[in-house]
């Protein structure tokens, strides 16, 4: 039920995009910043957020990388769209994830591949810390 209100939260705030571009991306920002919200409505949210306002998004989409709450997949899924917004908070999400001995450590091995890209030698401790965990 409460999936159901959070879609219709999304298709709203899609509606807002052409008229009130302002009012659609704090809708977006709300939905994406929800911990009580799905996390692929999250990641739906935030990339619809993405396109009106990227600074914002990052923000959104750290958050979701960030929280352990998440599925491990989703905030994977996070930080990579995140690293074409802001390649710094992206680093600092893979390394969260890297770091995240609840997760499957193909995810965190994932993360710390990733945060290679941006961060060499985070990546390099982060794998070291995934193979010694």
């Amino acid at each position: 039920m409460q999936e159901d209100k959070d879609e219709d939260r999304i298709q709203a705030a899609k509606r807002l995009t052409k008229r009130e571009p302002r009012s659609a991306a704090e809708a977006f920002r709300e939905i994406a910043c929800d911990d009580q919200v799905d996390g692929g409505l999250r990641l739906q949210a935030a990339g619809q957020l993405a396109e009106l306002d990227p600074r914002i998004a990052a923000e959104a989409f750290r958050e979701i990388a960030c929280d352990d709450q998440v599925d491990g997949g989703l905030r994977l899924q996070a930080a990579g769209q995140l690293a074409e917004l802001d390649p710094r908070i992206a680093a600092q999400a893979f390394r969260v994830i890297a770091y995240d001995d609840g997760l499957d450590d193909g995810l965190r091995t994932e993360a710390a591949t990733q945060l290679a890209k941006l961060d060499p030698r985070a990546a390099e401790l982060a794998l070291h810390n995934i193979s010694h965990d």
